[in-house]
């Protein structure tokens, strides 16, 4: 897949001090990409979808201030941000109401800053491990090739005796950490899905195929692997199609063999995401109907739409069955 270009970049000018932005200026003006000196990011189009679509090609390279991280479990211990939203547009994203209108993308430069508060947390819990999730509000292979950011967070964390890190990507970019000394404290999981789910609602990602080739690369490499298979749906032909995913998955990983964990997440939607939704993919095929679905009450304070128990049951026995079946070493680590 083509490495994302933004169409125009926002310079905070906090990141001057920092030898990082003086590189990520001159990537930008070798690409010719417009910049604009300021931290406020103006995105001011007629409508609401345009709008997001701009923002969806925005850059603001800033720092992050964040001294107290939050939990993030059952991911893991905590999480922390190198960067902020991303360039896929899955119609189904769970961020869609907790990014606004214009949910551009901010990296962060400050990475002095920020290991320094990840190795805080280090102490406190000594001698114990402690894990870090950096991909709960962002996919950082995504973006990376603009800062950096995550190569020297795994060579951080290959160093650590104590930290271990976690990162998800729906993305295929992943030659920069082959060759990394990470030591196995990284733990690389791709979100996988059905054809039909990626090439439908996963517009601006690596397609199914650049994944598992991805995927091959990082077990190569060493890497602890794991997947999210999210979100899983009910449609036409969709016991065939996951088949076939695990299938070939399962090819894939051949001679690999460390543990495979999964992490098994249903469908689901709020009332507020679905207007959105629908406001933003007009010819959505998303199945969003609500009879379909039962209530469900949220850790974040809002009901969700499930699937209903029986369908979610038969859901979770198929896919764990496939799982089961096909992996001697794998690990389901929960359905949602």
């Amino acid at each position: 897949m083509k490495l994302f270009i933004p169409d125009i970049a926002y310079i905070d000018p906090k990141i001057l001090k920092y030898p990082a932005g003086e590189k990520v200026i001159e990537y930008l003006e070798s690409l010719n990409i417009p910049i604009v000196n300021s931290k406020k990011v103006v995105i001011d189009c007629e409508t609401p979808e345009e709008n997001y679509a701009m923002a969806k090609k925005t850059v603001l390279f800033t720092t992050n201030g964040q001294k107290k991280l939050v939990s993030c479990r059952p991911s893991a211990d905590y999480q922390f941000s190198l960067s902020s939203s991303c360039p896929a547009n899955c119609e189904y994203c769970y961020l869609q109401t907790t990014q606004g209108e214009k949910p551009f993308m901010k990296i962060f430069l400050n990475m002095d800053e920020i290991l320094e508060v990840i190795q805080s947390y280090i102490d406190k819990n000594m001698p114990n491990i402690t894990s870090f999730e950096c991909a709960s509000i962002t996919d950082p292979i995504a973006l990376e090739h603009l800062s950096g950011n995550l190569k020297r967070c795994i060579e951080y964390f290959g160093e650590s005796s104590n930290g271990r890190l976690r990162l998800v990507t729906k993305f295929d970019d992943v030659d920069p950490f082959l060759k990394l000394k990470h030591n196995k404290h990284t733990k690389f999981r791709f979100t996988l899905n059905s054809r039909y789910v990626i090439n439908n609602f996963e517009h601006n990602t690596s397609s199914f195929y650049e994944r598992i080739e991805a995927v091959k690369k990082i077990a190569c490499a060493g890497y602890p692997i794991g997947f999210i298979i999210a979100p899983i749906m009910i449609y036409d032909n969709w016991k065939e199609e996951y088949k076939e995913l695990f299938d070939t998955l399962k090819i894939a990983l051949q001679g690999y063999k460390g543990e495979i964990s999964f992490e098994l997440i249903q469908h689901r939607f709020t009332k507020a995401a679905k207007e959105l939704i629908v406001q933003r993919f007009k010819n959505t095929a998303l199945n969003l109907n609500e009879e379909n679905r039962q209530l469900k009450w949220g850790p974040y304070g809002k009901f969700k739409y499930v699937y209903k128990k029986l369908d979610s049951e038969d859901m979770n026995n198929y896919i764990s069955k496939l799982i089961n079946s096909n992996f001697n070493r794998a690990i389901i680590e929960y359905f949602t």
